[in-house]
This record gives C-alpha cells, sequence and structure tokens, in this order.
C-alpha cells in the first residue's frame, strides 16, 4: 500500500462521513417538528385522561418559577399546569414526573389533582419495565386505584393503593414520583 492509496482512502471516507452527517441531519430537522408534535399531543390527551374536568390547562410563572428550585428523593417533577375550567377557574393542577428509580429505567407520569387534593386520575408517559411485572404499571386496574384518593401527606404502598405483584422496585419508584406530585402542589396551593 503506498502513500497514494491511504490518503485516497481517507479522503473516500471523509466525503462517506460528510454525505451520511449531512443526511442525518437533513432528515433530524425534517422529522423534529412532527415528533415535538406527536409528543405533545399525546402529553395533552393524558392530562386530558388525568384531569377530565378541564377545559384547558395553562402555565402559571409562579408555579414555573418554584418548580425551577424543587427537588425531591428519586423523582424529578418536570411540569406542573393549572387544570381550568370553561369559566376560566382553576379546579387543580396536573403534574408530570418522572420516578428516576424504576426497574427499567425511567418512568414518566402525570396525575390530576384537585383543589381538595385529590387524585383525579393517573397516566404512565413512556416506561421501560420488565414485560408482565413492572410494565403493569400501564394497566388499567393499577392506575384506577388512585382517581378518588385524598392524597396524604406522603403515600405508602399497600396502604394507600396496592403494589404491583413481583415489581417492588417499580412501585415504590411510582410512589416517590407521587409522593413529589403531592407535596410540591400542596406547597403552590
Amino acid at each position: 500500500m503506498g502513500k497514494n492509496t491511504i490518503v485516497k482512502d481517507a479522503i473516500i471516507l471523509f466525503a462517506i462521513t460528510l454525505i451520511s452527517g449531512l443526511c442525518l441531519g437533513f432528515v433530524y430537522n425534517m422529522t423534529k417538528a412532527p415528533i415535538e408534535a406527536a409528543q405533545e399531543k399525546a402529553k395533552q390527551e393524558a392530562y386530558q385522561k388525568v384531569f377530565a374536568d378541564a377545559a384547558s390547562f395553562q402555565e402559571n410563572e409562579e408555579i414555573k418559577t418554584a418548580l425551577a428550585s424543587y427537588t425531591a428523593d428519586g423523582a424529578e417533577v418536570t411540569e406542573v399546569l393549572e387544570a381550568v375550567d370553561g369559566s376560566g377557574a382553576v379546579i387543580g393542577h396536573v403534574v408530570a414526573v418522572t420516578a428516576k428509580e424504576g426497574y427499567g429505567g425511567d418512568i414518566s407520569i402525570t396525575m390530576g389533582i384537585d383543589l381538595a387534593g385529590t387524585i383525579t386520575g393517573f397516566e404512565v408517559l413512556s416506561m421501560s419495565e420488565t414485560a408482565g411485572l413492572g410494565a403493569k404499571c400501564t394497566n388499567d386496574d393499577f392506575k384506577g386505584q388512585f382517581a378518588g384518593i385524598q392524597a396524604p401527606a406522603e403515600m405508602v404502598m399497600n396502604q394507600d393503593f396496592d403494589q404491583i405483584s413481583g415489581a417492588t422496585i417499580t412501585s415504590k419508584a411510582i410512589t416517590k414520583a407521587l409522593n413529589a406530585s403531592v407535596k410540591f402542589v400542596s406547597e403552590v396551593r
């Protein structure tokens, strides 16, 4: 192999890499907006499921500012919106929270809490838990047990709700996420 062959091969590899990078960038830019729109639509649908009485959901700058400095053990509250009825009155909050200690990684959930502190609903937005075990957190039987619970200051598995059998880690992660949500909303109410 001569010096010219190495330089020629390097130039060819550089050209291939450059073209591939440009193509990937182009595809990313084309798909970015539709993906974000689909994610936002899914989030709004989940918000409507967890707080069916709300006509819309809106940001509150004071809540957004308080959220920026809020920390919780094992969970991250990522968004809190006010649930508003048809007349514009605030009737509660919708909270998006990520449990950081799930068995398969992060578990993103959303829940609704009315002004009396009652959970109006619970939805799993995304998770990577074990099929047949932790993935049961998406089942209606599990999610349905939260609606109507007067949220205590700290929820306890098997006292306030039934854990998922065989999925203690997933259940604990969800407990931390619920507790972080309830705590934050009680502070901003």
